[in-house]
């Protein structure tokens, strides 16, 4: 692991070349945060679904979802993924992990406020999100970096599975 003291963070731009190994942080931070939120099944079944190569290719070219890495030194620390809702001025944080071994640092919140400047930059003033309702640490983050909680959804996802969230929002400064 990179040293934190001896590293700047630095959030770059991601591209196709990129997603194998945003693929892979995914699976070693499911498997290491969602355990007692959901199970081992659905966790498998998700990252199947959300982070195959093809998914994270028609998210870019298709879905016009902008996906960033958060680097510390060489390390790849974390990664986002944003995009425009169909409601005008609407931008929705589709993913935001961090690696546990980052957490407690700062570096969720710096990724945060990078979204919000992008989400700002291409035209949005509101920020969406859904947080699985058992998640509270994530919550919490949310919630101290402006989010408040203001529907609850549950969605079926295939597979006999269902995803049972908090929807949280903020205001974005123009």
């Amino acid at each position: 692991m990179t040293n934190p003291n001896q590293a700047t963070p630095r959030i770059l731009a991601a591209h196709e070349i990129d997603l194998p190994a945003i693929a892979r942080l995914a699976g070693v931070i499911w498997r290491t945060h969602y355990p007692g939120m959901i199970s081992a099944e659905q966790i498998e079944y998700m990252l199947v679904k959300m982070y195959a190569l093809e998914t994270l290719r028609e998210d870019i070219d298709l879905r016009a979802i902008r996906y960033v890495q958060l680097f510390v030194g060489e390390e790849l620390a974390g990664f986002a993924a944003l995009g425009p809702e169909e409601q005008p001025k609407l931008f929705k944080l589709h993913k935001l992990y961090l690696h546990p071994a980052w957490h407690g640092r700062g570096l969720g919140s710096l990724l945060l406020s990078h979204c919000e400047r992008e989400a700002g930059r291409l035209g949005a003033d509101r920020l969406m999100l859904t947080v699985n309702k058992l998640n509270v640490k994530a919550m919490a983050a949310y919630q101290r970096n402006g989010f408040a909680i203001t529907n609850s959804v549950m969605v079926e996802i295939g597979g006999g599975f269902v995803m049972d969230d908090y929807v949280m929002e903020k205001e974005l400064k123009t």
